[in-house]
Formats: structure tokens, C-alpha cells, sequence
């Protein structure tokens, strides 16, 4: 006689039917003729575990692919997972401080060999976090952003676009990770919030006539200024717009230039214009 249990317990029904499913390919019928319907997930990085954002939107996608199957399409929902590479080192290197370690303590090639172990232990949480969503997804065909063909391709690319003068190498501003040693995207920089203070600096004019004071919160800069900037309708420096400045400790000549970006009720009214330390 068969029995059913008091209270539903879905984690084990849930796990039968899903293992079940993959089992027997059924994530990926066999339609050659039929309308093709792919999606490509969205890869989520291998530093850590799912966010319910991941839940979210591997559902939405889940929904449709199911839905697309059971219309008789030939449904395909690629997986895979992407390496993430600075943020991924920062987890590694945090695990290492935590031991003790640095990576310069190792090899290049030991620490690179460190970084793949811990994808294969974060990657492997995430596909099983998968894998619990019940997510419908082709896991014959995984892939990894850093997997073999998708490298070549990239650099295939790069190639290409550096034959049609679409790649350069520039000058730009970057944001600079010290303890990395490597740029680093906006992405990745963390903002924080401090309480500043404003410096007035004094620019001697170059005919020797006086002085214009700028507010500054970086004096520190001040070395790499280009200009100094005060408003047009500004009538403490309008008269002075169009001569120059001689920038303390260097004796460099600076112009007064009229910018309408420079606040009369900020500071003095007058700003310093450092393009190598401001990416405005």
C-alpha cells in the first residue's frame, strides 16, 4: 500500500525529478528540424554564491526556455559561468591573508594554479545552486568564459580590430589599485564618502600685481594644474580672465580662463584645473 507523507517535503521531490530530468536529456530534446530558440545565460561570476537578483532572473529565463520546449522548438539555454578575474583574485588573496600568505610569496604559476582551484570550488557551488532553482539548462554543453575556444576567439577579435585601427593604446586615466598592481573598471571601485576640507592656495599673477586664492579640496595636485577657472559673471575675477598665473614652487605660467562650471558661492569662486588627476 503506498504512503504519502504528513508534510511536503520539496527538496527531496524536487531533487528526484531534477536529476531524473537531466538524466535523460530531457533539457535538450532532440529536434534537428524544429525552429531553433536559444537564450545564453547571463554568466554570474565565480567569487562566491547566487544573490536572489541570480534567482530572479534565471527563473524569468527558465520560464521562457520551458516555454519555447513545450511549443515544439529545438530550446537550448546555454550555462555557464565567468571567471570574474581581478574580483576573483581579490577573494583568493583575501583567503590568503587570512593564512598568512601573499601572492607574492608564490609563483606566478602556483598562484595561478591557486586561483583555479578555488574556481572549481566556487563554480561548482553556483551549478548546484543552479541545479537546486531547477533550472532547465543544457549541462552537456557548460561553458567557461575562460575555457580554451573562447579565448581564442577573443583574441581573434582583438586582433582584428587592432588590423582595422579600431584598438589603440592612449594615455587615459585609470583607476589604480595599488595592492593589485593593475587598473581596475569603475565596476569594480568602491566609493566612499569622507569628510573633506577646503584649501585656499595662493597663485601669484605674473605681472607681479597680486595674487588670486583658489579653494581646493586636493592640494596635493596642485603641481599638475593646467589653469585656474572662475565664472564669467563673476566680478571679483572678471578683469583678470585672460592673464596668467605663476604656479607656487614650480614658477610654471597658468592662464585664468571663464568657465561657467566654476561656482561664485563655493569656495573662493575660483577652481584649479588638473585634467591629470580629475576625469571631468
Amino acid at each position: 500500500m503506498m504512503t504519502i507523507d504528513k508534510t511536503f517535503d520539496p527538496a527531496t521531490i524536487e531533487a528526484r525529478w531534477y536529476n531524473y530530468w537531466e538524466e535523460q536529456g530531457l533539457f535538450r530534446p532532440e529536434r534537428p528540424d524544429a525552429e531553433p530558440y536559444t537564450i545564453v545565460i547571463p554568466p554570474p561570476n565565480v567569487t562566491g554564491s547566487l544573490h536572489i537578483g541570480h534567482a530572479l532572473d534565471n527563473t524569468l529565463q527558465d520560464i521562457l526556455t520551458r516555454h519555447a520546449r513545450l511549443k515544439g522548438k529545438d530550446a537550448l539555454w546555454v550555462v555557464g559561468t565567468d571567471h570574474a578575474g581581478i574580483a576573483t583574485q581579490m577573494v583568493v588573496e583575501r583567503q590568503m591573508a587570512a593564512a598568512g600568505e601573499k601572492r607574492t610569496d608564490l609563483t606566478r604559476e602556483a598562484f595561478v594554479d591557486k586561483v583555479w582551484q578555488w574556481k572549481a570550488e566556487s563554480g561548482g557551488q553556483i551549478t548546484r545552486q543552479l541545479r537546486r532553482l531547477g533550472c532547465s539548462m543544457d549541462w552537456a554543453n557548460e561553458r567557461f568564459t575562460m575555457d580554451e575556444g573562447f579565448s581564442k576567439a577573443v583574441l581573434k577579435v582583438f586582433v582584428d580590430l587592432h588590423g582595422r585601427g579600431l584598438l589603440y593604446r592612449d594615455k587615459r586615466l585609470v583607476n589604480w589599485d595599488p595592492g593589485l598592481g593593475t587598473a581596475i573598471s569603475d565596476l569594480e571601485v568602491e566609493t566612499r564618502e569622507v569628510q573633506g576640507r577646503f584649501w585656499h592656495l595662493r597663485y601669484p599673477l605674473a605681472d607681479g600685481s597680486g595674487h588670486i586664492a583658489v579653494a581646493t579640496t586636493r592640494p596635493e595636485t596642485m603641481l599638475a594644474d593646467m589653469a585656474i577657472a572662475v565664472h564669467p559673471e563673476d566680478d571679483r575675477y572678471r578683469a583678470l580672465v585672460g592673464q596668467q598665473v605663476r604656479l607656487p614652487i614650480t614658477g610654471r605660467l597658468i592662464p585664468i580662463v571663464a568657465d561657467e562650471h566654476a561656482d561664485p558661492a563655493l569656495g573662493s569662486g575660483a577652481v584649479k584645473i588638473t585634467p591629470g588627476h580629475d576625469f571631468n
